[in-house]
């Protein structure tokens, strides 16, 4: 396990924004009544937002990015670094991060790079630029954290298309001398690649004719080698034994109990998942917010959503301690234990 502990840097807000394009389940014509009614049981997702076509990852950070520095009264020129975590760029290459510095109107001086992950996205990426404003004198970051998984998913595959949803984040940092520590617990099992995979369109597999072509998997699943596959026993049997077994061993380490924490934020990822590690973890059900009916499982970016949906206005005038899990694809999982202390959360942003 890749344990350590960052002090003097402090969240000083988060803002997300979504599409305005609600998709419901309710309306997902591939199941019958009794299969969404299951659907929406088991996995807790009722609706989506859905990009249009010509919406990306980074049209949406730009805007939350846009609202959180005007409503944190920061100056552009003040930005040092900016970080970037998606699997959904805008294009193979140049780097993501670097566009959204130039439409930001950030100083050439501020140093931008991509991470691409998913679901454990963002406590990778807290870890990068805390790490970084930590080690080199740079005083303030952004870090930006988002996914647009939609179009990556067949409309004819039952086991991914009623379960992702698009969002981008932006979460705020700045060296604070004396603040309190974050700490971190990160992990990563490669063996696992193939549990949730685009199959071609990278380098290894360059896409071609044969990519596109759809296939039908089994009853309900009908998807091209361009689109996202999921085997859900692999990912569930993944998060049921390894994210628990990491984050006990991480609270030992940490030398703190589920009541040391005043609120547990996962990954989206689905509710009986989700509630199986909750369970484990002996957390009660009052101190696990869910933004995953209104909002589906949005990769990297459902960690701040979630907060910025269900935590703001607790998180407005006090002081609370967040324990945040992020695992999914990769196989990719981590931890992080920080206090959360009057945070700037603007309203969610719809585009």
């Amino acid at each position: 396990m890749a344990f350590f502990s960052i002090q003097d840097i402090a969240v000083k807000g988060i803002a997300t924004a979504v599409p305005s394009n609600i998709v419901s389940n309710w309306d997902y014509d591939l199941l019958t009544e009794s299969e969404k009614k299951l659907l929406v049981k088991t996995t807790g997702v009722e609706q989506r937002r859905m990009a249009l076509p010509g919406m990306t990852t980074s049209d949406l950070c730009f805007e939350a990015g846009e609202k959180l520095l005007k409503d944190l009264d920061w100056k552009k020129e003040e930005i040092d670094i900016l970080i970037f975590v998606s699997q959904s760029a805008d294009y193979y290459l140049p780097a993501t991060s670097i566009i959204l510095q130039d439409r930001l109107g950030l100083p050439k001086s501020c140093m931008a790079f991509d991470i691409g992950l998913g679901c454990s996205g963002y406590v990778y990426g807290l870890s990068v630029i805390a790490g970084m404003l930590k080690a080199t004198g740079l005083k303030k970051g952004l870090l930006m954290v988002g996914d647009i998984s939609t179009v990556t998913c067949s409309k004819k595959d039952k086991s991914t298309y009623p379960l992702f949803g698009d969002a981008g984040t932006v979460t705020a940092l700045e060296f604070e001398e004396n603040a309190q520590p974050i700490q971190f617990d990160l992990s990563s099992d490669g063996s696992g690649k193939d549990a949730i995979i685009i199959p071609h369109g990278g380098i290894r597999n360059l896409a071609s004719p044969e990519s596109f072509v759809k296939e039908q998997i089994a009853p309900g699943i009908v998807r091209s080698k361009m689109e996202l596959a999921l085997n859900g026993l692999d990912v569930f049997n993944f998060s049921i034994k390894e994210v628990p077994s990491s984050l006990k061993e991480f609270l030992e380490r940490t030398e703190t109990t589920p009541h040391s924490y005043d609120y547990f934020v996962m990954h989206q990822a689905n509710k009986l998942m989700n509630e199986t590690i909750r369970k484990k973890m002996g957390f009660p059900p009052e101190k696990v917010p869910y933004s995953i009916s209104k909002y589906g499982n949005t990769s990297s970016a459902s960690i701040p959503l979630t907060i910025v949906s269900e935590l703001s206005r607790k998180l407005e005038n006090s002081e609370k301690k967040l324990l945040l899990a992020g695992f999914g694809v990769g196989l990719s999982w981590g931890a992080v234990s920080l206090n959360l202390k009057n945070v700037v959360c603007p309203e969610i942003l719809e585009l």
